[in-house]
C-alpha cells in the first residue's frame, strides 16, 4: 500500500513539473485532427498527398544547404562515316599572295614580248607555275587570239625574294612577226598555278599587260642590230628610299653627267626617297631631258626583296633595251672613276664583251682631312672624304655595265642571263669609289680630322685607310661643269 502510494506521488510530480509541455503537445494534435477533418470537405484538386508532405519537409530541412551547381555535359562526338573514320573540312578564309603583279610588258623582237612583274614566293619555290602570252588583234582577223609556245620564265633575285619574287616571263610567238601589219592589239598573259598553294585547283588568271596603237611600232628597231640608240649609255637606278641628301644627290648627278656625257639619260626610281628637296636637286636635269623620274612608291605594298629593287631594274632592262648602247647598274653612293682616257675609249676597248664588272673602292664615310676643319661644310663630299679602305684579302662588290640587247634579265651586281662574254678584269680600266651610308644622312659627314701631312694611313675597327685625293683632284671641274649647265640654281642645297 505504501508503495503505491510512493508511484503516485511520483507521476504526481512529473505532471506537475511537465504541465506546460502536455498542454502544448494536446493543442498540438487537436489542430491536426480538426485539419485533417476539415480537408474531407475540400474538392479533390486541393488534396495533398503523403508524398507532396514528405517533398516539402524534406525542402524544409535541406533549405540551410545550397545545391550544386549545375554542370553543361561535353557536346557528343561528331557522327562517325562508314567504318568509324571521321572526315574534317578546312575552310580557307582570308587573303593569300598574289599570283602575279605585273609592272611593264615590253616588245624583245618582231614576235618576242617579256613580261616584268612579281609572283608568290612559295608558289615557285614549292610549284610550278607557267606562263604563256596571247595576241588580240585590233584588225587583222588572222592574229586574234594567236598563243605563244609556254613561255620562257626568269628568278633573277638569286633567292632573296621574300613573300614576292620576281619573275621576268618572256614568250615568242610561232609567227615570224606579230602585229605585222601595225594595226594595234592587246599582250595578254595567261599565269597559271598547276595546282601550286592548292592542289583541287589549277587556276589560270588571265592578264592585259600590254597595248599596242595602230601604227606605233618601229620594227626596224628589232631588225637592225647595230642601228645607233638614241643614248650611249643609260643608267638604271634600284629603288631610292628614306631621308636622302640632296647635296650628296647634286654631287652624285653633275659627276656623272658630265662623265657620261650628252648622249646619256639617267632613269630614277623613287620608292619614298625624293622628297621635295631632293626634287628640286633632280629638276634641272630632268628639264634638260638628262633624267626620267618615275614613282614606284605603290609597290611598297607588296613585300619584296629590298624595295622590289630586282623588279625595277629588270624593268629598266627591257623599257629601254633598244635605246641604250651600253647600260650601267649601280647606286647614288657610287661614283664611277676612269683613270686614263674616257669613258668611251673605256667601252670601246671593251666591245667584244656583252657585259663588264666594276670593281669597288670603298671609302670612309666620317674622317676627313685636318686641313678642312672648319669649312668642310662649304665642301662636296668628294672634296672632304678622302680616306680609302684598302683591307687585303677580302671580296670587294662589283657592279656592272651591260649590251642590253644581249640580256634576257639582269641583277643588282651583275646579270646571269647575258649572252656572250663577260670579263672583270677591268681594275686598269674602270672602278668606282663607294661613299657607303653618306647619302641617307642629312648632317654634316665629316664627325673626325686626320693630320693628313703626318697621318696618310690609320685603322679604324681593325681596318686600315690611306689617304686618296683622286676624286678631290676633279671636283672642281665638276663644279663649273655644273655652273655651266643649269647655272646657280642649286647653290644653297642643304646637306
Amino acid at each position: 500500500m505504501k508503495e503505491k502510494e510512493e508511484k503516485k506521488t511520483i507521476l504526481s510530480l512529473i505532471t506537475w513539473n511537465y504541465t506546460a509541455e502536455v498542454k502544448l503537445l494536446v493543442t498540438a494534435l487537436l489542430i491536426l485532427c480538426t485539419i485533417a477533418t476539415l480537408f474531407q470537405f475540400f474538392p479533390s484538386r486541393f488534396a495533398i498527398s503523403t508524398s507532396d508532405l514528405r517533398v516539402c519537409i524534406t525542402r524544409l530541412s535541406n533549405s540551410t544547404t545550397p545545391p550544386p551547381p549545375e554542370t553543361t555535359p561535353p557536346p557528343p562526338p561528331p557522327p562517325p562515316d562508314v567504318k568509324g573514320v571521321v572526315k574534317r573540312v578546312f575552310k580557307p578564309t582570308g587573303a593569300v599572295a598574289y599570283n602575279f603583279i605585273s609592272m611593264g610588258a615590253y616588245r624583245g623582237g618582231d614576235n618576242i614580248f617579256t613580261v616584268v612583274g612579281i609572283s608568290s614566293k612559295p608558289l615557285h619555290v614549292y610549284g610550278n607555275p607557267s606562263y604563256q602570252c596571247q595576241w588580240i588583234s585590233n584588225g587583222n582577223p588572222n592574229m586574234i587570239n594567236v598563243t605563244s609556245n609556254v613561255a620562257n620564265k626568269i628568278l633573277p633575285d638569286w633567292g632573296y625574294g621574300r613573300m614576292y619574287t620576281v619573275v621576268v616571263v618572256t614568250c615568242e610567238f610561232s609567227v615570224p612577226v606579230v602585229n605585222t601589219d601595225n594595226s594595234g592589239g592587246k599582250l595578254v598573259l595567261l599565269a597559271t598555278t598547276n595546282g601550286g598553294g592548292d592542289t583541287n585547283y589549277n587556276v589560270t588568271d588571265v592578264i592585259q599587260v600590254m597595248e599596242e596603237l595602230p601604227d606605233s611600232v618601229d620594227f626596224t628597231v628589232f631588225s637592225n642590230a647595230n642601228a645607233n640608240p638614241k643614248y650611249d649609255y643609260l643608267y638604271c637606278g634600284s629603288s631610292l628610299y628614306g631621308n636622302l641628301s640632296p647635296q650628296r644627290v647634286r654631287e652624285w648627278i653633275a659627276y656623272h653627267v658630265k662623265l657620261f656625257g650628252e648622249k646619256s639619260h639617267f632613269v630614277i626610281h623613287d620608292a619614298g626617297g625624293i622628297h621635295q628637296e631632293v626634287m628640286e636637286v633632280l629638276k634641272p636635269w630632268i628639264e634638260l631631258g638628262y633624267v626620267t623620274l618615275q614613282d614606284i612608291r605603290d609597290q611598297e605594298r607588296f613585300d619584296g626583296y629590298y624595295h622590289n629593287q630586282f623588279m625595277i631594274v629588270n624593268d629598266c632592262l627591257h623599257r629601254y633595251k633598244f635605246m641604250a648602247k651600253w647600260m650601267f647598274f649601280f647606286d647614288v653612293d657610287e661614283f664611277i672613276y676612269v683613270p686614263k682616257g674616257t669613258l668611251k675609249s673605256v667601252v670601246d676597248s671593251l666591245q667584244d664583251f656583252n657585259q663588264f664588272t666594276i670593281e669597288q673602292r670603298p671609302m670612309n664615310g666620317k674622317t676627313c682631312v685636318l686641313s678642312d676643319y672648319g669649312k668642310a661644310h662649304r665642301k662636296w663630299g668628294i672634296e672632304k672624304l678622302l680616306y680609302k679602305d684598302v683591307k687585303r684579302g677580302i671580296r670587294k662588290d662589283r657592279k656592272y655595265a651591260i649590251q642590253p640587247r644581249a640580256a634576257s634579265a639582269c641583277g643588282v651586281h651583275m646579270s646571269q642571263n647575258v649572252r656572250g662574254r663577260t670579263t672583270h678584269k677591268t681594275e686598269d680600266k674602270i672602278s668606282y669609289y663607294h661613299y657607303h651610308g653618306t647619302i641617307a644622312e642629312r648632317r654634316e659627314p665629316c664627325r673626325k680630322y686626320m693630320n693628313s701631312t703626318t697621318t696618310t694611313t690609320f685603322y679604324e675597327d681593325k681596318t686600315p685607310y690611306t689617304l686618296d685625293t683622286t676624286l678631290r683632284g676633279v671636283a672642281l671641274s665638276v663644279k663649273k661643269f655644273e655652273h655651266k649647265m643649269i647655272g646657280d640654281r642649286l647653290q644653297n642645297t642643304r646637306q
